[in-house]
């Protein structure tokens, strides 16, 4: 079975971004956000569960999910986020498991925000955090997603402190626009594929 490697880090850190380097390289990677995205959307026994916790404007047509009204919802009250994520977690933990057992590459990526906070560390060789500053980040965010400030801050809250999320890592890429991402990225990469011929 391939190594299994896991890349995260706190909103606007640049984990897609490295993420995207190591596809260049030819290395299966799984965006655990999108995916989740993809199956709050496909799957109807999730559909029915969030219209039934959250209401039916989350779900306006029944099929397609409204991500700002449930961002509304969940980014202003913890203990929705928690029910949001207890529900979607447990369906994206097991694509992801589906997905790695298919893939045949010496290592295989996973990407999630959440890594540590929705317990799917389990199975994970190594973890990779993706480091930005606080300033920083909140710029990325707000510039991608044409987030206020205040909206970027309430998301960043319910995520782990990144310091301790970096202490939690075993390897930390530094993003802070100032050291260069790809030789980070292929020294990793470099150990990685040696590990897996071992």
């Amino acid at each position: 079975m391939s190594l299994r490697i896991g890349i995260t880090g706190g909103i606007g850190s640049g984990k897609t971004t490295v993420s995207g380097i190591f596809q260049v390289l030819g290395i299966p990677v799984f965006d655990a956000d999108a995916e989740a995205r993809k199956i709050m959307e496909k799957n109807p026994e999730l559909r029915n569960a969030i219209i039934e916790k959250f209401g039916q404007s989350v779900y306006p047509d029944n099929i397609h999910l409204d991500r700002k009204s449930l961002a509304a919802i969940v980014f202003k009250d913890a203990f929705q986020l928690e029910v949001l994520n207890s529900l979607v977690h447990p369906h994206a933990i097991a694509e992801a498991e589906n997905w790695a057992k298919k893939q045949n590459a010496p290592y295989v990526v996973k990407e999630a925000a959440l890594f540590f906070e929705a317990g799917s560390v389990i199975g994970i060789d190594y973890m990779i955090g993706v480091y930005a500053p606080k300033h920083l980040r909140i710029h990325r965010v707000m510039q991608r997603d044409g987030s206020t400030r205040e909206e970027v801050l309430a998301r960043m809250q319910r995520q782990i402190q990144e310091e301790i999320k970096m202490r939690l890592c075993d390897f930390v890429i530094i993003n802070d626009d100032q050291q260069l991402l790809i030789p980070q990225v292929l020294k990793l990469h470099e150990q990685f594929l040696k590990e897996a011929e071992e």
